[in-house]
């Protein structure tokens, strides 16, 4: 039997917004679409989209889901939307704390409260390789699962409404990092005239290696034993300093190293020299 169809409101048409509502649309969904700007619901409305004049019209739907560019911005477009009574599926990114907010806002309303984070740019939103981690009441998460599953894959992380905006920056954490890593190595081997095509290749192989890594690290700081016969931290922490030094002669900037430099030495100087990397954490935390 295939999926039922239902009317959802969509509030926000921006890039993700337009993408969530044409999605919708394009499963057979009856979509009521809201935004400050009319003008953005064009390329929708031609599509079969209704144009609500309020946020109230948009959200006199089956589920809601909110997609504006701040919680700011947000919170006046809710309340105005009326939705006692109603499901909301938030997908507006913030913080942890923001979440658990508007999740506390919504329970006094009366409002069956989901808080949604999409790990994927717009043109991914409906493919296979998207994925939207999700918080919040697990009633009504269980009760819009087919229509979410149209969006992404759906991954419920639990009653907690921050969950999820929780996981995507310590997510996104991974990729800056990874990211600025990457960028300052192409500078670093730039600087003898090594070129992006020449070095990627083997960045890739690397990366890949280094993720096989993770697993083992993640036991380490579950157990917290932090013993090691493969590569002891202040053998890391000299690395990083010849890293943070090369890139200085060789003329090129020295604050994506030198910050994990000076976490290293400082987990070093608390005594976890002689232990495994993943005894850095002790440190962050």
């Amino acid at each position: 039997m295939g999926e039922s169809k239902k009317h959802v409101g969509v509030l926000g048409l921006g890039r993700m917004g337009a993408a969530l509502a044409g999605t919708l649309l394009g499963a057979g969904h009856d979509v009521s679409v809201w935004n400050r700007s009319p003008l953005k619901a064009g390329p929708l409305l031609d599509r079969g989209a209704r144009l609500a004049a309020t946020p109230a019209e948009a959200a006199s739907a089956d589920v809601v889901l909110s997609c504006l560019s701040t919680y700011d911005t947000q919170q006046p477009v809710l309340e105005a939307a009326a939705l006692p009574g109603r499901t909301l599926v938030n997908l507006t990114s913030g913080t942890p704390e923001q979440a658990r907010a508007a999740a506390k806002w919504a329970v006094s309303e009366g409002v069956d409260y989901v808080d949604g984070v999409i790990m994927a740019v717009p043109q991914g939103i409906g493919t296979p390789a998207a994925q939207i981690l999700y918080g919040g009441s697990e009633t009504a998460f269980a009760a819009q699962r087919e229509v979410l599953e149209v969006l992404g894959k759906p991954i419920f992380l639990g009653e907690d409404a921050g969950l999820a905006a929780l996981y995507d920056l310590a997510l996104l954490g991974i990729m800056w990092s990874t990211m600025a890593g990457y960028l300052h190595a192409l500078a670093l081997v730039g600087t003898e005239g090594v070129t992006p095509e020449q070095f990627t290749p083997m960045a890739l192989a690397w990366h890949s290696a280094v993720g096989g890594l993770l697993p083992g690290i993640g036991e380490q700081v579950a157990s917290g034993d932090y013993a090691t016969d493969v590569s002891a931290l202040d053998i890391n922490a000299a690395g990083l300093a010849m890293l943070v030094e090369t890139s200085r002669e060789q003329g090129i900037g020295t604050a994506v190293p030198a910050v994990l430099r000076e976490l290293f030495d400082r987990a070093v100087a608390a005594g976890h020299g002689s232990h495994a990397i993943a005894s850095v954490i002790e440190e962050i935390r």
